[in-house]
């Protein structure tokens, strides 16, 4: 290494020295600075093929760029093609050049780009003006140096972190980008690509996004003083904010106004009027819990992320729900579910403002600790302290520690400052409730609403499951029906102990016993005592088989109170098992997915021809009966306010249900066109009215279903509802109900003392002949319901032969 160096100094050395230097002439220096220029090209050509070779990292071809595709949300649509909601990590969504207003566009070139139309992809004229203006003389609307095409690049390839070499690497790569951007598409696509990227501030991107949220409208319909406002935004996002930063946006608006004029985009006297305008804004802050449908697009949500991630793309790569730009097709009806939320918070507010007055002072939850435990125990916030590690003295003291929150009313939103524990019991004080609407034929949900507020009440309450009391009558009814217990046959209203179920004893809601019920008796009047009687007549076990073939899951208790509702279900089952009573006896599958489309247009999954009806698991002549059953709870029985207070008058078939000590309340029926539920309750079982009078399915839930229907009754889009009407029972079916729904304890007549003589011995004899004639009517009557009882097997055995030979593939 000494010699080499020795050789080096020998040929080299004097150039070292200064002399060396001052001893140059003007042709000297100038072939030092030849070198030294040819120099400083190969290593900037060597540094220019190291970046385009991607020796810093990966640079896309032409034809990958021809194919970029922006990060798109997907939407989701009603089936009368609604937009209701978007999955989104950007919220964007891309236009075409058309469809952006000139306004945009002018302000855009103008402000960002102005020779855009003249250079291809690098303006080597805007790096010198950058140097002089806006580095030197500090000038803010002199622009920057990049062009859109390389801002675009920017946007789709975002910088690398390369240490001291990443400013040149990545100018260099936005550089290559831009010409080749400029190689593979028009001035009018590029633009069109850079307006769907650009990010416009917090998690929105692109034109049509950013016209939605700031001034709710489109991005085709933008003003020339709004385009500029959005346009200003991309020198600064959270800077020149509207929304945060109104002074500041209006300066930069009328900063990008200017350069239009400047440009001749707009004359002085326009210039002069747009800036004289006040900034105007009308914010729309989307949110996942605003909109239509919010629980069920959640719901939706969940089950989409999972199938997403099961298919797979041109690509091979599964599909992403927030950026690959699914449209969601879903057989919800937009204004019906208007038409159900609007109805649930009209009653519920009404509701709520009872149960308020109901407690008074007192906590609902008084002399019952545990539940104030129970709600902060299942508190995400609680839950989170606990995962961290904290103990619960460190939990309390946050819990118990005042700060300022948003807290949610029925007059209206408030700020407050409150301590968590002090929004625990707010909110436990508040009653919930959800309402689903489903046609009985195809299945199809057209509203769905799982609570009264998505942002403060996220527990959907169409999939929460609780006791369904008395609306499960109905099934025990229809399973003894097609046992062959004729709907005539009377049960004794009496009540009974059963020692092998540790003593239980079925009440009726009225404590009034005697007498005997029909089926449609007991039905109307929600006869506990009579309707445990036909449970186990029946069988427990065929009731709990025909539970869950109509659609009910989970386990159901095999005991007598099954047939008082003590099983628990969700609303989705209950209206899913409702709507194969209304559809002659075919299991019904609740169904709201259409159809899923790419952003190409290529269908992925398609149920649109599918049908939702599924097996028999019913009789024909078991719906046929049971539906007049049903009806007549309407007209006469627990359900009559349908008729006296909402003076409904299209055909309805239903039942309310109420749990024990009035912790639910339901309500479920079904007219020719609906089957429909809905059910009220506290967040805990523990939260509820103290009487069954305000407590019942008939006072909370019934409400919500009646408004529902009156609503759809009103509007033009929907009067078909207000008059259909049940096709007339059969004719050879009406005899099967043609007897007294309640009879009455039979009285002894009391032993009177003999007369003698002649007038005592016509009267004994009177006696004896009325007697008798009242012993023959007793038997023919016996003899009609014996023949009634021999008819319906009949009909029953010829209706499950029919069955049993469909499953045997015969007409």
């Amino acid at each position: 290494m000494n010699t080499r160096r020795k050789r080096w100094l020998t040929r080299h050395g004097h150039t070292l020295s200064m002399s060396y230097w001052k001893s140059l002439d003007r042709r000297g220096w100038l072939r030092v600075l030849g070198k030294g220029v040819a120099a400083v090209a190969l290593v900037f050509f060597v540094f220019y093929l190291a970046v385009y070779f991607g020796l810093f990292g990966w640079l896309p071809t032409k034809r990958q760029l021809k194919a970029v595709q922006n990060n798109m949300p997907s939407e989701v649509y009603t089936a009368d093609s609604v937009l209701i909601g978007r999955y989104f990590i950007q919220d964007r969504t891309n236009v075409a050049y058309k469809d952006i207003a000139e306004p945009a566009i002018h302000a855009l070139v103008a402000t960002e780009d102005v020779r855009f139309y003249e250079h291809d992809g690098v303006d080597y004229r805007s790096w010198a003006r950058v140097f002089i203006k806006s580095l030197l003389l500090q000038n803010e609307a002199s622009g920057g140096g990049s062009t859109l095409s390389q801002q675009l690049a920017k946007n789709l390839f975002p910088r690398k972190n390369l240490g001291f070499l990443s400013m040149p690497v990545n100018k260099l790569r936005e550089v290559i980008l831009a010409r080749r951007f400029e190689a593979i598409y028009t001035k009018e696509e590029i633009l069109q690509l850079y307006l769907n990227t650009v990010p416009m501030g917090g998690n929105v991107y692109g034109i049509e996004s950013a016209a939605r949220r700031f001034f709710n409208t489109s991005a085709d319909s933008l003003k020339t003083e709004e385009a500029a406002v959005l346009i200003g935004l991309l020198k600064g996002t959270t800077y020149y904010h509207p929304k945060l930063y109104p002074e500041r946006s209006l300066q930069r608006r009328n900063v990008v106004l200017a350069q239009m004029a400047r440009y001749g985009y707009l004359t002085p006297e326009q210039k002069d009027s747009l800036q004289k305008r006040p900034l105007t804004l009308r914010y729309n802050a989307y949110s996942h819990h605003s909109g239509l449908a919010p629980y069920f697009r959640e719901h939706l949500r969940e089950e989409l992320t999972h199938w997403a991630a099961q298919q797979k793309d041109a690509e091979g790569d599964p599909y992403n729900l927030y950026n690959d730009g699914l449209k969601i097709y879903t057989t919800l009806d937009s204004k019906m579910q208007r038409h159900a939320e609007l109805a649930l918070r009209q009653r519920m507010k009404t509701l709520q403002i009872d149960f308020d007055k109901h407690w008074g002072n007192k906590a609902p939850w008084t002399g019952q600790p545990d539940v104030l435990k129970a709600a902060k125990e299942r508190s995400l916030r609680y839950r989170r302290h606990k995962a961290a590690g904290m103990s619960d003295s460190e939990i309390d003291e946050i819990f118990n520690t005042p700060r300022k929150m948003q807290v949610f009313r029925w007059r209206g939103e408030v700020t407050r400052t409150i301590s968590p524990m002090d929004s625990l019991r707010h909110y436990l004080r508040y009653l919930n409730a959800g309402f689903l609407a489903m046609e009985p034929t195809s299945g199809y949900i057209r509203a769905w609403v799982g609570g009264i507020n998505h942002n403060y009440f996220q527990y959907d309450h169409v999939r929460s499951r609780r006791q369904v009391g008395s609306t499960f009558k109905p099934f025990v009814y229809a399973a003894a029906m097609d046992q062959g217990i004729a709907p005539c046959s009377y049960f004794p209203n009496d009540r009974r102990v059963f020692p092998e179920y540790e003593n239980w004893s079925p009440r009726n809601a009225d404590n009034q016993y005697g007498g005997a019920y029909s089926m449609l008796g007991a039905l109307t009047h929600s006869v506990n005592t009579v309707s445990v009687n036909v449970a186990m007549q029946a069988g427990i076990p065929k009731i709990v088989q025909l539970a869950h073939s109509l659609g009910i899951k989970g386990e159901l208790p095999s005991t007598p109170s099954l047939a008082l509702g003590t099983a628990d279900a969700s609303l989705l089952e209950m209206v899913g098992a409702y709507g194969a009573l209304a559809n002659g006896g075919y299991q019904v599958k609740p169904r709201y997915l259409l159809r899923i489309v790419d952003r190409q247009g290529r269908v992925l999954l398609d149920q649109t021809n599918s049908n939702g009806q599924g097996e028999h698991v019913l009789s024909s002549q078991t719906t046929a009966l049971l539906r007049p059953m049903l009806e007549n709870v309407v007209n006469e029985g627990t359900g009559r306010r349908l008729r006296q207070e909402y003076r409904l008058n299209m055909g309805i078939a239903g039942k309310t249900g109420t749990t024990q000590s009035h912790a639910d309340g339901w309500f479920i029926g079904y007219t020719p066109d609906l089957v429909a539920g809905a059910w009220v309750g506290g967040e805990d079982r523990r939260i509820r009215f103290r009487d069954l009078e305000k407590g019942g399915g008939a006072n909370t839930a019934l409400p919500i279903w009646g408004t529902f229907f009156q609503r759809l009754s009103k509007d033009r889009a929907y009067r078909r509802y207000a008059y259909s009407q049940f096709s007339p029972l059969p004719s050879h079916l009406q005899g099967y109900l043609n007897c007294p729904p309640y009879q009455p304890p039979f009285v002894e007549e009391p032993i009177i003392e003999e007369e003698r003589g002649l007038d005592g011995f016509f009267e004994r004899s009177g006696r004896k002949l009325k007697d008798l004639f009242k012993k023959k009517n007793k038997n023919k009557d016996r003899d009609k319901e014996r023949d009634r009882e021999k008819d319906w097997q009949k009909e029953l055995e010829k209706e499950l032969e029919k069955r049993r030979d469909r499953g045997r593939g015969r007409d």
